[in-house]
C-alpha cells in the first residue's frame, strides 16, 4: 500500500521532477507534488511525494529527514490526513475580529 510522506523547508528552485528523482533514491516514487500558491504561482516552500511501499516510505523518512536537498535542510514525515476547516470568510467588516464597517466613527 502507497504511504503519502510530507516534505518541507523545500527550496523555491525544488521541482516536482527533482523531487521524484531525490525520493526515487530510496524506492519507487508514486507521485511527487508541489503545493503551489495561488496568487504568485510559487511553490510555498512544501509538498507530498507518495512512496509505492511502507517499507519504501520508512526508507525515505530516514534517507532525507533533516538532510540536505538543494541547498535546504528538509524535514520529512508521513503525512496526516486533512482537517475539517471552518470556512472562511471573506469581504466586509466586523464580526468578531474587531473591524468596525459603516458610518460608526465615534457616534456610540
Amino acid at each position: 500500500m502507497a504511504k503519502k510522506l510530507y516534505v518541507g523547508n523545500l527550496s523555491y528552485t525544488t521541482t516536482e521532477d527533482s523531487l521524484k528523482d531525490a525520493f526515487s533514491k530510496a524506492g519507487t516514487v508514486a507521485s511527487a507534488t508541489l503545493v503551489i500558491d495561488k496568487m504568485s504561482g510559487r511553490s510555498r516552500g512544501f509538498g507530498f511525494v507518495e512512496m509505492s511501499s511502507d517499507e519504501e516510505a520508512e526508507k525515505a523518512v530516514t534517507m532525507w529527514d533533516g538532510k540536505d536537498l538543494d541547498g535546504r535542510m528538509v524535514k520529512v514525515n508521513e503525512a496526516r490526513p486533512m482537517e475539517d476547516r471552518p470556512a472562511r470568510r471573506f469581504g466586509g467588516g466586523g464580526g468578531d475580529r474587531g473591524f468596525g464597517g459603516g458610518n460608526r466613527r465615534g457616534n456610540w
